[in-house]
């Protein structure tokens, strides 16, 4: 039997176990996943230093990037992205650190078909939205990036990295109708208006939307946050991250049984 799993803090809510385990059951597998709900990464090192039995898991809020310096290799895509949140664990013990977010996000993303102008405003700045704005960046889109904190460099940008001027950033207070017109994709990777607090929105003037945005909200539960609701109600086109963590999971799994076999 494999064990995996999901590294994350209150993380009972997670979409991973139950997609997983209904995997294995599907397939007659022999196999667990589980939620590793720990308090902080050094808790959980210590903890997995005492264990043999995991092969590889996953990585969610708040911990795609504070996992980074304990791993024995990143992959080169998680590294410009300065997030992961798949590990595998090597036969020797090593922890090989990869990012399928992007992937996933990508994948999904592209059922809309082409959304023109390329441009995108993506709320958020942690380890999910920085997959978002890797994989835009690659579908050549122009993006301005919404944070608390306005003006902010972010060591882990990985504009810093390429020679790319770094990502515009905005504060909420900043956004205005006029802006959110010209922007018609629209990308919450925040997580307000997660349950239970579901009626919790990102701060937009909502009354700018329209039938030619585009609402993703990287959250899945509930199926239709407040944020996508009210874009629903404008006429805008919504999408929830299920579809997107489906897409990762299964590229997650390709990474763990390729390094089994």
């Amino acid at each position: 039997m494999a064990k995996y799993g999901l590294l994350g803090r209150a993380i009972d809510y997670s979409f991973s176990r139950g997609f997983f385990n209904e995997k294995f059951l599907k397939e007659n597998r022999n196999d667990i996943y589980v939620n590793l709900d720990f308090q902080s990464v050094d808790a959980f090192i210590s903890w997995f230093k005492t264990q043999n039995e995991l092969k590889g898991f996953n990585v969610t809020i708040p911990y795609k990037e504070l996992i980074c310096p304990y791993l024995d290799y990143i992959d080169p895509e998680a590294e410009s992205i300065g997030a992961v949140n798949t590990v595998v664990i090597e036969p020797s013990g090593a922890l090989f650190g990869y990012n399928t977010d992007h992937y996933g996000f990508s994948r999904s993303l592209n059922h809309w078909g082409v959304i023109a102008p390329k441009k995108a405003l993506i709320l958020g700045t942690g380890g999910a939205a920085k997959a978002v704005v890797y994989a835009l960046r690659g579908q050549g889109y122009e993006i301005l990036q919404v944070s608390r904190k306005a003006g902010t460099i972010d060591p882990l940008d990985p504009d810093q990295h390429s020679g790319n001027p770094g990502l515009k950033r905005i504060g909420y207070q900043d956004l205005s109708a006029a802006l959110i017109k010209q922007y018609p994709l629209i990308i919450n990777c925040t997580p307000v208006g997660t349950y239970p607090d579901i009626k919790d929105c990102p701060e937009l003037p909502y009354e700018a939307l329209g039938p030619d945005h585009f609402l993703y909200d990287l959250i899945y539960n509930p199926e239709q946050t407040e944020f996508l609701q009210r874009g629903a109600k404008a006429g805008a086109k919504i999408k929830n991250g299920r579809q997107m963590l489906e897409y990762q999971a299964l590229a997650a799994w390709d990474l763990w049984q390729k390094s089994i076999s």
